[in-house]
């Protein structure tokens, strides 16, 4: 199993530091029973508060692992038997094209009004 933790309370890292090992600043690794698995990922659902957490475990089935999700955009869904991740349509400002011309085309016509 592979717990990911965004902006989590000290606390919770350290009580998940007990049954994980954390590899990385937030990221836990681990074989716990199906039982404490499902008791550590209740006890981070009510502890991260405004963080986000993604859990990833092994399962049957053809792609051998699931995914569970806390507070966070991405979201898991069933595409016939395949477990595929959903990620928001948001648009960023650098995509939408301004209206008019640019810079440099104003900067030339400046130097040379007979354009």
């Amino acid at each position: 199993m592979v717990l990911v933790l965004t902006a989590a309370p000290a606390g919770l890292r350290g009580e998940l530091t007990k049954w994980l090992l954390e590899i990385n600043p937030g990221v836990y690794v681990g074989n716990p029973s199906k039982r404490i698995r499902e008791e550590l990922w209740e006890r981070t659902c009510e502890a991260i508060h405004d963080g986000r957490a993604v859990l990833v475990y092994s399962s049957d089935g053809e792609q051998r692992l699931k995914f569970d999700v806390h507070q966070h955009p991405w979201q898991p869904i069933d595409l016939e038997g395949l477990t595929l991740i959903r990620r928001p349509n948001v648009e960023s400002k650098t995509s939408q094209r301004r209206k008019g011309w640019s810079k440099a085309r104003a900067q030339y016509r400046s130097r040379n009004p007979s354009w």
